[in-house]
């Protein structure tokens, strides 16, 4: 479908944005004991959440509510400081939304219907015509512009964001089969035999959690799911199989609607749900031509950028050179006579003299101590590796002392290194 940007300029300023932000991510493991998984750091600079909201924002929504709920402090604060930028003078806004008894005596949300129902009032004060439901924990970039083109044209009662997903990963996923106008016929949750694509075997159909409805429409929905003492009050569960069997809901694929401004080749969205995709994400942006392109200012990626000194490179001489190959290196970085390679180094990391770093993921403020060698490794946000550490090269070691996953990927927090006998 041939859609001009005025069109769909004038369909993002009449709609609203709700983005579910409430998750844990427990896959993640302890880089979600302090914080919900949508705050997560990823690329450098940003966190997870920050690639939902730079999509609604550049596709024009400047409407939106964030529904918060485990662990919220760390995500509230990132959005106090990084999005703020809104006019309410001209009908913009961010709220946060956390469960707050808005409805009745419930302290916490029953399921993603159930918070977008407990926020109905903040809802309607915006009156937008469209509604585009999200999840705040996926990395991809898309205009939402031209979803919700063909919900209107196609006069639906939902739209469906999907991707295709091998069949061997989609019972994480809701799972869909279409006919062959794009009416979703079959939606079944979490599958453990998750249905094939009739013409790719080895694929599944699976849904992005994305979801468009008609405002007043999905209004009445959470109304009477809300009413009803069976349901489990979730759009994946409850509310979107109810619409295939009695409405009618539309698949809308990535590929419709994906951004690619550099040299991306397929459309790009991750689940960083687990701890080797987290690590594996965040180092393909190292390759030289990445799958995923967050330099193009025509799609940015905006975050809370810190006040930082450039990136310094210190000491060259034989054996301290301080060097980084193959790597993103952030603002406020130090790499003193150490050694760099396929790495990415968020903002404020402390590489010292001798030390060996390869392919690994160290969150803000993380320290590397003289003579630490590390190989495939997470560093939690403020790591302190004590001088001579060794991580990544002695799987039973590693196992012992730190969070070891089946892949070798090497998570470590500054409580394991508490934990360390280094005498």
């Amino acid at each position: 479908m041939s859609v001009d940007r005025i069109e769909t300029g004038a369909l993002t300023r009449n709609a609203m944005a709700f983005v579910l932000a409430g998750g844990r991510g427990s896959r993640l493991k302890e880089l979600t004991d302090r914080r919900a998984k949508p705050a997560v750091y990823f690329g450098g600079k940003a966190r997870i959440i920050d690639f939902a909201l730079s999509n609604a924002v550049n596709s024009g929504i400047r409407r939106i509510g964030v529904a918060t709920q485990y662990k919220a402090h760390s995500l509230i604060r990132h959005l106090q400081r990084g999005w703020s930028f809104f006019n309410a003078g001209r009908g913009e806004g961010l709220d946060i939304l956390p469960a707050s008894q808005q409805i009745d005596e419930r302290s916490w949300y029953l399921g993603t219907a159930d918070a977008v129902y407990q926020n109905v009032d903040i809802i309607e004060g915006y009156d937008p015509a469209y509604i585009v439901i999200l999840a705040g924990d996926h990395i991809y970039k898309q205009d939402y512009g031209r979803m919700l083109a063909q919900h209107v044209d196609r006069n639906a009662d939902v739209t469906v964001g999907c991707i295709e997903v091998p069949r061997a990963e989609a019972s994480a996923f809701g799972v869909m089969q279409v006919d062959e106008t794009g009416r979703i016929v079959e939606f079944v949750e979490k599958p453990a035999d998750p249905p094939r694509m009739p013409e790719k075997p080895d694929l599944s159909l699976c849904s992005m959690g994305i979801y468009v409805f008609d405002t007043s429409f999905l209004l009445d929905c959470l109304r009477e799911d809300a009413a009803d003492p069976d349901s489990s009050h979730d759009f994946g569960k409850d509310i979107i199989p109810k619409l295939v069997k009695s409405g009618l809901a539309i698949a809308h694929s990535l590929t419709e609607s994906c951004v690619m401004t550099g040299g991306e080749k397929a459309p790009y969205w991750r689940d960083v749900g687990t701890i080797d995709a987290f690590w594996k994400s965040n180092l393909d942006l190292t390759d030289f031509e990445p799958e995923l392109d967050i330099y193009s200012t025509d799609w940015p990626i905006w975050t809370f950028s810190e006040l930082t000194p450039p990136a310094k490179f210190v000491h060259d001489e034989d054996g301290r050179r301080g060097m980084a190959v193959s790597s993103l290196v952030s603002g406020g970085c130090v790499v003193s006579g150490s050694s760099v390679t396929r790495s990415l180094l968020f903002t404020g990391v402390r590489c010292h003299s001798f030390s060996e770093v390869d392919r690994v993921v160290a969150l803000p403020y993380c320290e590397i101590g003289r003579r630490a060698r590390l190989r495939d490794v997470v560093l939690d946000r403020g790591v302190i590796v004590p001088p001579g550490l060794v991580i990544g090269e002695d799987p039973e070691l590693d196992a012992a002392r730190f969070r070891r996953t089946e892949a070798g990927v090497v998570l470590v927090t500054q409580t394991m290194i508490d934990a360390l006998d280094l005498s």
